[in-house]
């Protein structure tokens, strides 16, 4: 199965507050994946966040259609609220109203495999 991940640039000595942001986390209604028309367009797999110091790291195991999946998370309440609660914590600026396949040099690096 395919992974995507983006990292984010942190500021340093913020970690525990990160970790309490992401310990508060709504999951997502369903793992399954629709497109516009209804249609199933993939599943999520999994999901792990790793920090180390000013980078944290946003895995998804996913299958089927990247920017499907990306949309759907990026409509999903618990992330929206997760990436509002992460701006105070960010070195670097981020438009949270991306999708996670976004790459704008202003947003976090996105990779994947």
């Amino acid at each position: 199965m395919p992974f995507a991940a983006i990292t984010y640039d942190i500021k340093p000595g913020h970690e525990n507050d990160i970790a309490e942001v992401l310990a508060g986390f709504r999951r997502v209604g369903s793992a399954s994946v629709t497109d516009g028309s209804g249609q199933s367009a993939g599943r999520i797999l999994s999901t792990a966040v790793f920090i180390r110091e000013a980078t944290m790291v946003r895995f998804i195991e996913y299958e089927g259609d990247l920017n499907a999946i990306a949309r759907h998370m990026a409509s999903q309440p618990g992330v929206q609220e997760v990436e509002r609660k992460l701006k105070p914590y960010l070195a670097s600026p981020r438009d949270t109203g991306t999708s996670m396949a976004s790459s704008a040099p202003s947003s976090p690096a996105c990779c994947v495999a």
